[in-house]
């Protein structure tokens, strides 16, 4: 494992960021990664701790501690094999993912985890540079059908296995671009577009289909899906955003959070997006304390916001979790983006109780200060206050996928709005109707691209499996 007394010699080094006020100025991603030595030393950090905690905290299961090893011994081709044996796109997950592997390391106990995602980072720069990332099409072809609605990370992953399984795979989207919520989501400064359009070409090489401008209930049917394809993955995100229904929630200026990010995007893109959302020379308040409002704050600032506030209903978490309490699942901590780094007033456990506005507009926002007990939330007498607002931004989640195409296929649904399938045993990601399957946020909500990832591998052998009667895919 790296280097046996490696975690005792080297102190963990995080990837180094451009400065602020250069970043700032444009949507270029500004994160450098390890240089090859640097690699080294920190692939020379991971410990032969026995059970490799970090594997399991992993939603697709890298198998880490053994590209670590292979960095460290400086086998770039032998450690990209090893990560894209469980990893379709490490360069999304190196970017994006927050890394629930650190927080499993077992250098985590000392909070000094070795830095996975770096090194991840590292190792596919490093394989597009050197054109180690090549198609793998099918030695042969099933014949069978099958259609993904949807191509973020879950409906991209599923097609590209089941297309390398030798099935012919049409993926139809919505939007007029590849790549769902990480096309659209997610900003060029933390993900450029690039990562997706290098990914789409290998694909497509691989015998993969795309198909944009494709929306289900409008130009294509469930009924059509149906007919003409032997199996259907249902992929799309969770794109019903949860509302806040405050006295003047009509206001113009108060926004969801996607109807602010997305039209960036498309401009950052090549598109012309007329009456585009804009923070310039406003005092923007984004309500919402997680990834989406950060990336709220990140575009706002590049925009040229006069002041950017950023309030969360909960109460502040801690600076440092209690390790032994915790460790080695995920912890509730305090956490500072690059984008609050770049200017941010923060504050917690504020519930916003009204919009104010004049001639239509929204002028200020009324919050008070809350506490919670016995797990309900009470406002604090005394705390009211109100706070200069021009463009407001509605950050606080997404209630479930879009509803239209689960009712359009008919299948039955769970308590939270999802499609309703397991994920274990027989059957697994198979819907309630004949040969539709689930998988992603539509199955499971609102989650992480690397869960995204996992599910569309999951749920392509599930597929294979329905279609040949067994499969040599990888779950």
């Amino acid at each position: 494992m790296g280097k046996v007394t490696g975690f005792m010699e080297y102190e963990r080094l995080s990837e180094a960021n451009l400065p602020v006020t250069d970043r700032v100025k444009n949507y270029k991603e500004f994160v450098i990664h390890l240089s090859d030595e640097e690699a080294k030393i920190q692939g020379a950090r991971c410990m032969d701790c026995g059970i490799p905690f970090c594997t399991t905290g992993c939603p697709i299961n890298n198998i880490i501690p053994d590209w670590n090893d292979l960095v460290y011994q400086q086998d770039w081709r032998g450690a990209i094999d090893v990560l894209h044996s469980t990893n379709n796109f490490p360069e999304f997950t190196g970017r994006i993912c927050p890394a629930p592997c650190e927080a499993a390391c077992t250098l985590n106990i000392n909070d000094d985890a070795v830095g996975i995602k770096s090194i991840e980072h590292a190792i596919i720069d490093k394989a597009w540079e050197n054109n180690w990332v090549i198609p793998q099409p099918p030695s042969h072809k099933t014949g069978k059908k099958i259609a993904i609605v949807g191509s973020g990370p879950a409906g991209m992953a599923a097609a590209q296995q089941l297309a390398r399984a030798g099935h012919n795979v049409v993926v139809f989207e919505k939007e007029t671009r590849i790549g769902g919520l990480l096309r659209y989501g997610i900003p060029d400064f933390k993900f450029e577009k690039s990562h997706i359009d290098r990914r789409i070409k290998q694909m497509e090489a691989e015998g993969v289909e795309f198909r944009v401008n494709q929306t289900v209930g409008e130009n294509v049917s469930a009924e059509q899906l149906t007919k003409e394809f032997d199996a259907v993955v249902l992929a799309g995100g969770a794109e019903h955003p949860r509302d806040l229904p405050a006295t003047g929630r009509e206001l113009d200026g108060v926004h969801f959070a996607m109807d602010f990010l997305t039209p960036q995007n498309k401009v950052v893109a090549g598109d012309t997006i007329p009456n585009q959302i804009m923070a310039t020379n406003k005092h923007v308040v984004v309500i919402g304390g997680g990834d989406t409002g950060s990336d709220c704050v990140g575009t706002s600032n590049r925009h040229g916001a006069l002041s950017i506030t950023q309030f969360e209903l909960m109460p502040q978490p801690p600076a440092k979790e209690d390790k032994e309490m915790v460790w080695p699942n995920w912890p509730l901590k305090l956490r500072t983006s690059s984008s609050h780094e770049e200017g941010c007033e923060r504050d917690w456990s504020v519930t916003t109780k009204e919009f104010i506005g004049e001639n239509g507009k929204v002028t200020a926002l009324k919050g008070a200060k809350v506490e919670w007990k016995n797990g309900k939330m009470e406002e604090i007498p005394g705390t009211e206050f109100t706070i200069k607002a021009d463009l407001v931004l509605l950050a606080m989640g997404f209630v479930s996928p879009m509803q239209k195409v689960l009712d359009a296929f008919g299948v039955e649904k769970d308590n939270r709005g999802n499609a309703k399938a397991t994920t274990d045993g027989e059957g697994c990601y198979a819907t309630s109707k004949a040969k539709i399957f689930a998988a992603g946020d539509m199955r499971r909500g609102q989650s992480l691209v690397v869960w995204a990832i996992r599910e569309g591998r999951q749920c392509a052998r599930a597929v294979d499996e329905f279609l040949m009667g067994s499969s040599k895919l990888p779950r």
